[in-house]
């Protein structure tokens, strides 16, 4: 395959990886594919979630070039899954932009949207025969807010306030064009569905007070409105309370208009729509403080144009990942949130799980956080008649996690890296969510 953007974070910057290491074989399901679906079916599940690598693909980025090996290895996948009655979903674009494409500036560069809709057309006509749902990109919070608008994840550009809005905007549009794409030419006769799947976490206020109340709701549409109201809101385009504090802050630092790029009207209504469903990756909640008025000078940034602080409440119990705490209530609230601001949409849940880094194969831990969060999950569809469609555990295996590398751990099945052919282990949740796929019940 071709270079992408986390190749060369990680090769030039190992210091940057907790465990110094890199994702050049991870758990090696290029290889392993046939054995994972083998276990796969012993858990009897129903779909199988799985990301194509656009540099596997189309190695220099650009469409002129495909791979026939990357085309050959992407339906052996999927043919295996639907011989085994797996249902595959697949994901376009998973955090890994062709490295030559972020030599020209990758998403902050509005030609991505074109070369964007040429590598979806490539993968629909190759895999859409079989391929009934689509998601065109994973989590765009993190490829623009945490890769672009800060410097500790791929491609490190550190440009918050300015480079994450312009990713962001880009990357809707792509979002778009695939759709629309999909509509145009395919799906008549492939009779799919596509959509994009995005991060949500349950945002809450330190204390009762009302500005803390306010500053909650304004980091909830900052973090994740930022994408789900251009896509799902009835009237598109981006929340007014993120249009509206962006271009208050951008005045007061001088710019000449908003630093949050705007969409045309015509724009807004090419976007607005663009789902067959809502996908879902939900893992914790965080705690939002208002701040009155921040002191302008520095860098902009998304948080103090938010006027907001992030953090953490003491009480809630901690995974070996910092960011990652358990509020199980908190995914009721999410799923609650998304019903009432956009009614009735069908959510998969695409990704939600468990981090840890000393429990190995007895991971009690995952059992119970598994437990409290499916609970959580039957109270938004039973008490609040949320749409909830499926539920996807993030992860089959233990595999490669950005900058944490090989440490923190999320898989049903434990990965050997030290072993060359990367034996897979059974874990306790693993036998867990065998029973739970058995009787659709917690048990």
């Amino acid at each position: 395959k071709g270079e992408n953007i986390w190749d060369r974070y990680t090769h030039d910057h190992p210091y940057f990886i907790l465990d110094g290491q890199n994702g050049d074989i991870a758990c090696d399901s290029y290889h392993h594919y046939k054995t994972d679906m083998t276990l796969m079916k012993h858990l009897d599940v129903d779909f199988y979630r799985f990301s194509l690598s656009w540099s596997r693909i189309l190695p220099t980025g650009f469409a002129y070039q495909v791979n026939p090996d990357g085309i050959r290895y992407y339906n052996d996948v999927i043919n295996h899954c639907i011989e085994n009655d797996v249902i595959p979903i697949v994901t376009m674009f998973h955090w890994d932009t062709p490295q030559p494409l972020q030599d020209l500036g990758g998403f902050a560069n509005e030609l991505m949207v074109d070369w964007f809709e040429d590598y979806a057309r490539v993968v629909y006509e190759n895999f859409g025969d079989r391929v009934k749902m689509w998601l065109t990109f994973n989590e765009p919070r993190q490829i623009c807010y945490e890769g672009v608008g800060n410097n500790d994840k791929a491609p490190g550009s550190n440009s918050s306030g300015i480079g994450d809005y312009l990713c962001s905007h880009n990357l809707i549009k792509a979002h778009a064009r695939a759709y629309h794409l999909y509509d145009k030419e395919f799906r008549h006769k492939q009779h799919g569905k596509v959509s994009i799947t995005i991060d949500g976490e349950n945002t809450w206020p330190a204390t009762n007070s009302t500005a803390d109340k306010e500053a909650a709701e304004r980091i909830m549409a900052f973090t994740f409105g930022w994408y789900t109201d251009p896509i799902y809101h009835p009237n598109g385009d981006y929340p007014e309370v993120m249009k509206k504090f962006v271009a208050e802050r951008s005045k007061k630092e001088g710019f000449k208009k908003s630093r949050l790029p705007e969409f045309t009207k015509e724009e807004v209504e090419y976007i607005k729509g663009t789902y067959d469903f809502f996908g879902l990756n939900h893992y914790t909640t965080v705690e939002v403080a208002d701040i009155p008025d921040p002191p302008i000078g520095g860098k902009p940034s998304l948080f103090t144009d938010a006027r907001a602080t992030v953090g953490y409440n003491p009480s809630w119990p901690s995974t070996s990942a910092p960011w990652l705490k358990i509020v199980p209530w908190g995914f009721t609230s999410v799923l609650k949130w998304i019903k009432d601001r956009y009614g009735d949409v069908p959510i998969y849940v695409t990704e939600n799980g468990y981090a840890d880094n000393t429990e190995k194969l007895d991971d009690q831990g995952r059992i119970d956080f598994h437990t409290q969060y499916l609970s959580a999950l039957l109270d938004a569809i039973y008490d609040h008649q949320v749409n909830v469609k499926a539920y996807t555990v993030w992860s089959l295996f233990d595999n490669f996690e950005w900058r944490d590398g090989f440490v923190t751990r999320f898989g049903l099945y434990d990965v050997d890296y030290d072993h060359p052919d990367r034996i897979r282990t059974p874990k306790a949740s693993s036998e867990f969510f065998k029973k739970v796929i058995a009787t659709r019940r917690i048990v």
